[in-house]
């Protein structure tokens, strides 16, 4: 037995790569204030029959929102 196993006890649930995606393209949107490309990606998240369960739409975003901005403010050239 290692010291780092690299079995895990628990599968984890399948995920949805096309929705993951999803919610990072709408937190990027969000984040630069795309309007546009934030109400096209919720109509396609709503007009997609198969979508039951956000959660993968929801880890996405949050996937991306963990990375914090750059900030702007203090390094910029007059």
């Amino acid at each position: 037995m290692g010291l780092f196993s690299r079995k895990s006890s628990t599968p984890e649930p399948a995920r949805n790569e096309e929705m993951v995606e999803l919610g990072r393209e709408y937190a990027i949107a969000r984040r630069h204030r795309d309007t546009k490309a934030m109400n096209r990606i919720m109509r396609q998240v709503g007009n997609d029959k198969d979508v039951t369960d956000l959660s993968d739409f929801r880890a996405g975003q949050e996937s991306y929102d963990s990375i914090p901005p750059i900030p702007r403010g203090r390094n910029r050239r007059r």
